[in-house]
């Protein structure tokens, strides 16, 4: 029978002392940036900032691992079938690996412990709920896992996660956690789970924490989206975790460990596991399990939602397995991230206002200079906040430069053309407003669409006067490299937008109109940089000026994974046009209007 791979800790009731050096959440300092970038600027009005960004309390992360520790439950409770055993039963989501090695956190600086701790608020420990899962760190302020780790839990009242270390927290003779080895703890700001995920099946099983602030572990990067090499058989793959070590007990190891698994065909896995093994959706690795401990080597109880490597990138998550790992002719089956990388990238670029996973719209009367923020409802816009006075302002983007999951803004100055970056620091519970760019009055368009170049660092494009397109590469901090021409001819557009993914393959894209004939175009983004950062231009419709007079991207507004576009008519109606993921085709959905009242506003984005 099946069984996923969380859970199988060591069972022991542990009490918590945790000295707050150790467990107290380390935020990033923002200082360097002032050495580094510009000087900065007279700030204009900025909002106050969620209060559900917040951080849990060092006391809070405490009680919660303690619970998660003690625990002995199993992440998800999945009922699948087996070629491997009569019995149809529910079991937990568990891997290990087995037959593995000791690895350090140098070689694997991506690594996650993500431990589920709920007390349910009452002094009897029968009802809490505990168990740890793996993940990998893909952007400052983004884990990826399993959904069976995630779908169904509370990540934010009741989750933490561990990086910068290979072992598990010590805990000493009287159940106290002693060291964290170096590593840092945090709580979760928000969970996202692959909208097709099914428990019964483990189909789609990928999701996605968002942490309340940037961290310091090296990201590590998920394939690309028809990735075909990763995945051919025999290609080697390497798994890594900290679970189940043998089939004889349930402990799961202290150490991180790693294997090296062969990546198996479809036909091989489609035969070992019948039609529980979706093609497509999972991959397997690995050699056929003998049996028992010795001469196998597989992932088990523990290793959920942990990374299958190639060449420096996921290309799988560890979802599920046997039960006890080692049956006869098993393997380890994965997530294929290459399937679901399309709907995963949108939320590792999801910075929004309000924190819910929708792109939120920010706008400006264009009678009284005022800014507003206008909250997504996936339909529909809700009042947010007023950000005062906004005059002398004549361009506006969102953005997150610096990967630390809070929305940033981009604006031009109407004056000399100067450009600044308004950024929340969470050191300092501030705004600071600094220059990025001098003598920017004569560009024709700016836009920060996300990243371009593929490195997960959000970039900036500018169009000169001469109606060249540059792209700035970003380093994640508010600062640039050398930019990079990447060609002529763009003064032919009168707005160039773009906000993440609207192709589905985990690349960012560009929409552009032509400013004489209205011909909407889509520049499906290739992550490369210079002449070949974009494929060749696909038209998309045709919008005039009396069709629409302003165009937003501000990503994925409703909510379902993929980037969205939002148009304007002169009268004042704005449509949403949902994006559907597609390669080729219809790329966005038929328009719905969110609202009759965005006549007054001279920006939108």
């Amino acid at each position: 029978m099946f069984t996923t791979t969380s859970g199988g800790r060591h069972r022991r009731r542990i009490r918590i002392a945790l000295p707050v050096s150790a467990a107290g959440v380390a935020v990033a300092v923002a200082a360097a940036l002032l050495t580094t970038s510009a000087e900065a600027a007279t700030p204009l009005p900025q909002p106050s900032v969620n209060p559900a960004i917040s951080a849990p309390s060092a006391a809070e992360l405490e009680q919660r691992l303690t619970t998660a520790i003690a625990g002995d439950d199993k992440a998800g409770q999945a009922l699948t079938k087996s070629s491997f055993g009569a019995g149809t039963t529910a079991q937990g989501i568990d891997p290990k690996i087995i037959g593995g090695t000791t690895t350090t956190i140098t070689a694997a600086p991506w690594m996650a412990q993500l431990w589920y701790g709920d007390d349910k608020g009452t002094a009897d420990t029968a009802d809490d709920v505990g168990f740890f899962c793996g993940g990998a760190v893909v952007a400052p302020t983004k884990i990826i896992t399993a959904a069976h780790c995630v779908a169904g839990y509370d990540w934010h009242q009741h989750g933490s996660v561990i990086t910068g270390t290979a072992q598990l927290p010590a805990v000493d003779d009287q159940g106290y956690i002693t060291d964290l080895h170096g590593g840092a703890i945090t709580g979760v700001w928000r969970q996202w789970h692959h909208s097709s995920y099914r428990a019964s099946t483990l189909d789609a099983d990928l999701a996605v924490l968002t942490l309340p602030y940037a961290i310091k572990a090296t990201p590590i990067r998920m394939t690309t989206a028809g990735d075909t090499t990763s995945y051919t058989a025999g290609t080697s793959a390497k798994v890594y975790g900290w679970g189940r070590t043998s089939s004889t007990h349930d402990n799961i190891s202290e150490t991180l460990k790693t294997a090296t698994l062969p990546v198996q065909s479809d036909t091989t896995c489609a035969t070992a596991y019948g039609s529980s093994f979706i093609k497509g959706h999972m991959v397997c690795a690995g050699t056929p399990a003998t049996g028992s401990d010795d001469g196998t080597t597989t992932a088990c109880n523990g290793d959920s939602g942990g990374p299958l490597v190639v060449n420096n990138r996921i290309v799988g998550i560890v979802s599920w397995g046997v039960e006890d790992c080692v049956a006869a002719g098993a393997y380890s089956v994965f997530t294929k991230v290459t399937s679901y990388v399309g709907a995963a990238y949108p939320r590792l670029d999801d910075t929004n206002f309000d924190g819910d996973h929708r792109g939120d719209l920010w706008l400006r009367s264009g009678s009284t200079d005022i800014g507003y923020s206008r909250y997504s409802r996936g339909t529909s816009f809700v009042a947010g906040e007023n950000w005062g006075d906004w005059a002398g302002v004549n361009q506006v983007v969102q953005t997150d430069l610096d990967r630390d999951g809070y929305q940033d803004m981009v604006y031009r100055r109407s004056s000399d053309g100067d450009v600044f970056w308004a950024h929340y620091v969470v050191s300092r519970n501030t705004w600071i407003t600094q220059r990025i760019a001098d003598n920017w009055k004569t560009r024709t368009r700016m836009a920060i669409p996300g990243d371009v170049t593929g490195d997960y660092l959000p970039d900036l494009l500018s169009v000169d006067s001469a109606g060249v397109l540059w792209i700035y590469p970003g380093k994640g901090n508010g600062t640039f490299a050398t930019r990079v021409k990447v060609g002529t001819g763009w003064n032919q557009y009168n707005w160039i937008r773009g906000h993440g993914d609207f192709t589905g393959d985990g690349r960012t894209d560009l929409v552009a109109r032509n400013a004489s004939n209205g011909y909407v175009y889509l520049y499906k983004g290739t992550g490369k940089a210079g002449t070949g950062a974009f494929a060749s231009r696909i038209k998309v419709t045709t919008w005039s000026s009396s069709t629409y007079n302003a165009v937003a991207t501000v990503g994925d507004v409703s909510g379902d994974g993929r980037a969205d576009l939002l148009a304007r008519t002169p009268g004042g109606t704005l449509y949403l046009y949902r994006g559907t993921g597609n390669a080729t085709g219809t790329f966005f959905s038929a328009r719905v209007s969110v609202g009759t009242y965005f006549k007054a506003y001279d920006i939108l984005t």
